[in-house]
């Protein structure tokens, strides 16, 4: 959704009264988009955390972004597709930096796909990628942002569900992605994977994307529209599908357009409001749930600044700074305490300090930010899109808990305040508190608040800071800190000087990385090759493996890594002798091996001596030892290539324990296998398990903690 139709996408709300404010949400919540640390979704608005400098958001179907007055770019809920950007396929329910760049302009969020434009005038995209809606030619999903092209002539970019629309500071306009609804406009129902020009006009003024159509408005006041209009949602007077701009009536005050999921708003020079569509659920406003094919006014009223259509409600702001909302609130997305729906325009509390807001492109759930920068959610919050531990809330609410968490025999955390924490075992210094004393609670660990991510090995610890420095600490007697040194540490050291780490893995006792430019770095325990380089050694510094700079995530398990390329391909080394590596052998690797030539694996995980991945279109697979069912094919049969683990295609998280698994699907369950001897599977029983079996009945499981390859301890994120 873009312009005002952005903030109130389809499924969540998200409210910004103005730059450099606070942020608020509420709504739907399910897997973290409204960005509280928590799965529980928000009748009424909830602050985003304290903080005042939030610039602009947007709300897509299941997450969230938003960019700081600092320029720096943040994301949160849905992850399973790679729309957060944060070069992983994890949910995240509370507000994670993407990077440490600092020239973000605006963001996007559409269905499970992310757009931003730059200060440079340079587009961005990352996400989904099945219908081509990324634009970078390919339908390959990215977990980070990727440049769309080298022009810096880009001005606004919207992203509907399946399909991305923008416009050129030389007043033209461009769409890619599905076109089966003729949402693109260009005259065809074909994807593209590419942006192309819609028409050679250079007077289109503002653009907004719904569900599956498309509005503008020219510089000469003129509303156009086409695509999707089984529900009269294009405004012409039929319910005929449209393939090109048509324009909407013959008037020339149109201000602002915003597409929901069936139907539309928009708002005239005079200040008026108008909407038209699906009218079910009494998201129009005008007192009725009857479908309208012609714009009709909602109310008398001349004080409307800005509209916002979701999935099945809208969202508006006044000029006097009140917030009003209408339509379908079965979520609490409508964040006036209640559940009942409302057919007209009713004001959310009596505040006058709402700046703007969104109702994300898909889901149900809201955010907010006020004139004094905070941030707040309501709405459906059973995924954690909310950002606080709790469910469905009526009202606007505050946000915040722990985003990033790793378990071995100890604890890491870091909070949404960027503090770290630990707890666990700490006889080789793992928690970082300068001691080598357990910890049954979790400690703060020093009173920094910048650190970003963190990883855990068997008795070593591995994190990266916000400015993208690495730092380790534990047990090192085979290098894998990375000091240079043998010598443990019980407190944490920054390895090097570098600010360019992207994203770590603690092994058992090796250490794998990322950097920022896409390559490659191992360090520590290498007999079994499990560094990559080719040899056999010990390193107590981080190597490049190889010098290619399109390595995406790595995986690090007890002596073999896993890694996926931005390509989509797989790729192994290390240990092989019950076949964890994948590639139909039993034979060590030194350096990495493609697994099969497929280009569709999205996320992988390494255990001790078996791995597990998911891929794009939400299958699971397992390769390796079996003879506990870690790998969940109802075997315990070994496997040295990738088996498809039963038919579903759900399947948003995985990660590999010591020898048991976890998983977490799209609906927000959580799923379990394998070793059980310590009830770590979290079924009631001691009794193993061959296939996953449900770990209750809850459905607000938004994403598996990190486990560490000699693991028996299971956690993940539960709102």
């Amino acid at each position: 959704m873009t312009m005002l139709a952005r903030f109130a996408g389809l499924g969540g709300v998200v409210a910004e009264p103005v730059e450099g404010l606070p942020l608020y949400t509420w709504g739907a919540n399910e897997i973290g988009q409204i960005g509280n640390s928590t799965s529980v979704s928000k009748f009424s608005p909830v602050q985003i955390g304290t903080l005042t400098d939030w610039a602009s958001f947007s709300g897509g179907s299941n997450h969230s972004l938003a960019v700081k007055a600092n320029g720096t770019l943040w994301a949160w809920g849905l992850g399973s597709s790679g729309q957060l950007g944060d070069g992983t396929t994890v949910n995240k329910s509370s507000p994670v930096q993407i990077g440490t760049l600092t020239d973000w302009a605006s963001v996007s969020a559409g269905g499970s796909h992310s757009l931003a434009i730059k200060t440079n005038g340079t587009l961005w995209a990352w996400g989904g990628a099945f219908v081509g809606q990324l634009g970078d030619g390919t339908t390959v999903n990215k977990s980070s942002p990727v440049q769309i092209g080298t022009l810096t002539d880009w001005a606004v970019v919207d992203a509907g569900t399946n399909f991305s629309f923008a416009k050129k500071t030389n007043g033209t306009i461009w769409a890619w992605g599905q076109g089966a609804l003729g949402q693109l406009g260009d005259g065809t129902t074909v994807n593209k994977s590419s942006p192309v020009q819609i028409g050679a006009e250079t007077n289109w003024a503002v653009i907004g994307a719904g569900a599956g159509q498309s509005f503008a408005v020219k510089t000469n006041g003129t509303l156009w529209a086409w695509g999707n209009n089984v529900n009269g949602q294009l405004g012409d007077g039929t319910t005929i599908t449209k393939s090109s701009p048509v324009q909407i009536g013959t008037l020339t005050d149109w201000a602002s357009v915003g597409g929901g999921g069936s139907h539309a708003l928009a708002i005239k020079t005079n200040g008026t409001l108008w909407a038209w569509g699906l009218g079910t659920n009494g998201q129009l406003g005008d007192g009725t749930t009857t479908n309208k094919s012609s714009p009709v006014q909602i109310g008398t009223l001349t004080d409307w600044a800005s509209v916002n259509p979701g999935s099945d409600h809208t969202l508006a702001t006044k000029t006097n700074g009140t917030l009003w909302a209408w339509g379908a609130a079965g979520s609490g997305q409508l964040g006036d305490g209640t559940t009942a729906s409302k057919s007209s325009p009713v004001q959310i509390g009596t505040l006058t300090d709402w700046a703007s807001v969104s109702a994300g492109a898909g889901g149900n759930h809201s955010l907010a930010i006020k004139t004094g920068g905070t941030l707040w959610a309501w709405g459906l919050g059973g995924s954690g899109q909310l950002g606080i531990n709790q469910g469905n809330v009526s009202s606007p609410v505050f946000i915040g808990n722990f985003a990033n968490v790793a378990i071995s025999g100890h604890a890491l955390a870091v909070s949404a305040n960027g503090t770290l924490w630990a707890w666990g075992l700490g006889s080789s210094g793992q928690l970082g508190d300068g001691t080598t004393v357990n910890k049954s609670s979790p400690v703060q660990i020093g009173a920094l608040t910048d650190w970003a991510s963190v990883s855990a090995g068997s008795s070593h610890s591995l994190a990266i800071k916000t400015n993208g420095t690495l730092w380790a600490w534990g047990n090192n007697a085979s290098g894998q800190l990375g000091d240079g040194t043998t010598i443990a540490k019980s407190s944490p050291v920054q390895i090097g000087t570098l600010t360019d780490w992207a994203s770590l893995s603690a092994g058992s006792s090796h250490s794998l990385a990322v950097k920022t430019n896409g390559t490659l770095w191992a360090w520590g325990f290498g007999t079994s090759g499990q560094l990559g380089d080719g040899t056999t050694v010990n390193k107590s510094s981080p190597v490049q493996i190889g010098t290619l700079t399109n390595w995406a995530s790595v995986d690090g398990g007890s002596t073999h890594s896993v890694a996926i390329k931005t390509n989509g391909t797989l790729w192994a080394w290390g240990a092989a002798g019950s076949g964890q590596l994948g590639d139909g052998t039993t034979a060590s690797k030194s350096s990495p091996v493609q697994i099969g030539t497929l280009t569709d694996w999205a996320s992988v995980s390494g255990g001790p001596l078996f791995s597990l991945a998911i891929k794009t279109n939400g299958t699971l697979w397992a390769w390796g030892l079996g003879s506990s069912g870690q790998l969940g094919d109802g075997t315990t049969v070994d496997k040295s290539s990738p088996v498809q683990i039963g038919m579903l295609t759900d399947w948003a998280s995985v990660s590999a324990g010591g020898s048991h698994s976890l998983a977490i699907k799209t609906n927000g369950t959580l799923w379990a296998w394998g070793n059980n001897a310590s009830g770590q599977l979290g079924d009631g029983t001691t009794i193993a398990k061959s296939s996953p079996v449900q770990i209750g009945t809850l459905t607000s499981w938004t994403s598996g903690v990190s486990l560490a390859p000699a693991s028996s301890t299971s956690g993940a994120f539960q709102q």
